[in-house]
């Protein structure tokens, strides 16, 4: 489950970190509750602090989960190794041959406005180096709505925009490429797209064609994908309520601080020590 992971996540946190992430991986690879975690990686919980171990450590969970995904839908999915100017994951076709590289995103529900810096789309273009497809895996409610410069970068470079919510859809359904069903239809939306879209259109929001497109490929009935979402918007409310009553507690912990706990804190929170230190080893 979630929260299992979540226990994971903080148990592994003092070792090194490539030991650490390889316990994640293993731990999601062998995860009965699998889509528990694939219902909720999505969303960085407010308990981890921001830019810490713990952050880059559910961020590697976050590449796993979306390794072990691509398998369960038929593909062969690995995480890749390297660090920087890389994508997260590595899938194959065993039917068609195809590659595709793929990076994970998930967000904290307290993030303010995000732009394109954030989802990356044209650099996830350039990391697919010899693979013919590039995917994005984001929250589903995290796309912008209307219009967004990323949409245009997508159509550009030819990035598919996939969701954590579409992976849930075909793993529940048991939907798994064969040979009369072949991914790169989805893989490929963007190409497809770019033919039918008008160059002042470039930039909205394509996530409804590219949901019919899903649908229309498996020949389901829409209403089916509707009520999954319905169901995932229960599960990011009742994570809402939890982020929230953390938040709150944080707040009256803090009000009860006495004038030496707040300064020790404010001082530890603006990394103010680790910084003259830095400075000390710089000098």
């Amino acid at each position: 489950m979630f929260s299992d992971l979540l226990d994971k996540i903080w148990k592994v946190s003092f070792k090194d970190f490539e030991t650490a992430s390889a316990e994640l991986e293993d731990f999601i690879n062998s995860d009965a509750d699998f889509i528990d975690i694939l219902r909720q990686i999505g969303t960085i919980p407010e308990a981890i602090s921001h830019d810490s171990t713990e952050e880059k450590l559910f961020s590697k969970a976050s590449d796993a989960v979306l390794a072990r995904a691509f398998r369960e839908i038929g593909l062969k999915s690995t995480v890749i190794r390297e660090r920087g100017d890389s994508a997260d994951v590595l899938a194959k076709s065993p039917i068609y041959g195809y590659t595709l590289v793929a990076d994970a995103k998930a967000f904290r529900m307290s993030r303010t406005a995000k732009n394109q810096k954030d989802f990356k789309v044209t650099a996830l273009s350039g990391w697919r180096r010899e693979a013919e497809y590039a995917v994005l895996c984001s929250p589903y409610f995290q796309y912008p709505l209307t219009k967004s410069q990323i949409y245009a970068q997508a159509i550009q470079n030819n990035v598919c925009l996939l969701s954590w919510e579409h992976l849930i859809f075909l793993i529940v359904n048991g939907i798994k490429e064969t040979t009369e069903l072949n991914f790169s239809t989805l893989w490929n939306f963007c190409e497809e797209y770019a033919q039918i879209t008008l160059y002042a259109d470039v930039k909205k929001c394509f996530t409804k064609s590219f949901d019919r497109t899903l649908i229309q490929m498996l020949s389901m009935n829409e209403n089916l994908f509707t009520k999954l979402l319905d169901e995932q918007v229960e599960v990011i409310r009742k994570r809402g309520v939890c982020e929230r009553t953390f938040l709150e507690d944080e707040i009256r912990k803090i009000e009860s601080y006495t004038k030496e706990e707040a300064i020790e804190e404010l001082i530890r929170s603006k990394k103010i020590n680790e910084k003259l230190f830095q400075i000390e080893t710089y000098i």
